[in-house]
């Protein structure tokens, strides 16, 4: 059974009724009055009505520091009191309560004049009642206030918890940002350093075993130490990377004097990159002799820029190859759309090709494809002997990997047992600076 409040019955008289507020059963209340019986009268009535946690002081003096210690849900409060009246206790409430804090105050007072309501409605009290109190009216106004200070309690949780929340994206925004600070700083400081430090793998003829060309590999010394690919991808994210590119391109431009006049070297850019007129500026002089990678990982949102970037480096000499293929999202499509001179086996594919029928056959389908757009095939990541074997199967002409040689300062060459090294290299497109 619920708690009860007042009610009247037939005749006027005040009987007990199941209607109690939630409100009640979790409320704080003081009650202040100088007069014991108006403290006893008002306790029993609120106790009646549900509210247990009641608090009643007889003196004025004690209440202010007693509402700052209990924070309670509602003050009932006399006007007329020794010491300190109820203008005074409200005044110095709201010197003493944090500005944020809502406390209803309702007065109980024998002073009926308006003059007496006004001032307590101006000090902050909430609401006014004279006394004799009437006991239905009474808790009527207790739950009104209570049912207020609980909805204003709803409120200011439900703000706390916004404002917890905005405060925690802030600072994951601070974090954010400062941890971006950090990524730009080491890559302007590798920017800063340059030229690049370059080395190149050896593309070899599987005909042959001759050096037909060189990739061009990025290698950074500075903290944290860590794959070139780590570098490039952390350049993007401060918008950076397109800078890194065209100095790795540019350092291993540089060296092609130390590279055969025969042989050609392939440097890596991204479809951003690719389309940048530094790049053709970079890449006039030497552009019968490179082979730009594109990775096939790396989205395109843009063909019809990238393709014509890309014929004006044809135009220049330069080849085109499509890095990864056989990874990625884009597929045959993009194949199709850039009509590579070259198309790379991604090493994954490459990767225990002569153990798997199922990465053979899709090889088979890639060099029949090349053979049908006029491209030619490398294939990346040899690694071992039977991997060798099967792409040579399968008519796959050009190759790199650590079976072949690794990767290292120009001038460069492929130890393969077994085969006779011819000292030219083949008559093929060039490759470009990878990362």
């Amino acid at each position: 059974m619920g708690p009860t409040v007042p009610t009247r019955g037939g005749e006027g008289a005040v009987t007990l009724a199941t209607a109690v507020p939630a409100a009640f059963a979790e409320a704080t209340v003081i009650v202040v009055d100088d007069n014991p019986s108006n403290v006893l009268l008002v306790e029993r009535l609120l106790r009646t009505a549900g509210v247990s946690n009641v608090h009643s002081f007889t003196d004025a003096r004690l209440v202010v520091d007693r509402c700052v210690e209990l924070q309670p849900d509602l003050l009932l409060l006399d006007l007329h009191m020794p010491h300190l009246d109820g203008y005074a206790v409200l005044a110095a409430l709201h010197r003493a309560l944090p500005a944020d804090t809502f406390l209803p105050v309702l007065v109980l007072t024998a002073d009926a004049t308006a003059r007496a309501r006004e001032r307590a409605l101006d000090a902050g009290a909430k609401d006014f009642l004279t006394k004799p109190l009437d006991p239905i009216e009474t808790v009527q106004r207790v739950r009104n206030l209570l049912e207020t200070r609980q909805l204003y309690r709803t409120v200011q949780q439900h703000n706390e918890q916004l404002q917890a929340e905005l405060d925690e994206r802030t600072e994951q925004d601070r974090r954010r940002a400062d941890d971006l600070d950090v990524r730009r700083a080491r890559v302007e400081q590798v920017l800063r350093a340059a030229p690049l430090p370059m080395v190149f793998q050896p593309i070899v003829d599987l005909r042959t075993g001759a050096v037909a060309g060189v990739e061009a590999l990025a290698r950074i010394p500075d903290e944290p130490l860590r794959a070139p690919n780590e570098w490039f991808e952390e350049a993007g994210t401060v918008d950076l990377q397109v800078e890194l590119e065209l100095a790795a391109i540019q350092a291993a431009v540089a060296q092609m004097r130390e590279l055969r006049p025969n042989a050609f070297m392939s440097v890596n850019a991204s479809p951003a990159t690719a389309t940048r007129p530094q790049l053709a500026s970079i890449l006039a002089v030497h552009g019968s002799r490179i082979v730009l990678e594109l990775t096939e990982q790396e989205r395109v949102d843009d063909y019809p820029t990238l393709i014509a970037a890309l014929d004006d480096l044809r135009a220049l000499g330069v080849r085109i190859a499509v890095d990864d293929a056989g990874a990625g999202y884009a597929g045959l499509q993009h194949l199709l759309r850039l009509r590579p001179e070259i198309i790379k086996l991604d090493l994954e594919l490459t990767r225990d090709l002569h153990n798997d029928p199922a990465r053979r056959a899709l090889a088979a389908a890639l060099v029949m494809f090349a053979g049908e757009i006029d491209a030619l095939i490398v294939a990346e990541g040899i690694e071992c002997a039977g991997e060798l074997h099967a792409l040579r199967t399968l008519g796959v002409p050009w190759g790199q990997g650590f079976l072949l040689a690794k990767p290292g300062p120009l001038p460069v060459s492929a130890e393969v047992p077994g085969w006779a090294h011819g000292d030219q290299a083949a008559d093929a497109p060039g490759h470009v600076a990878r990362r």
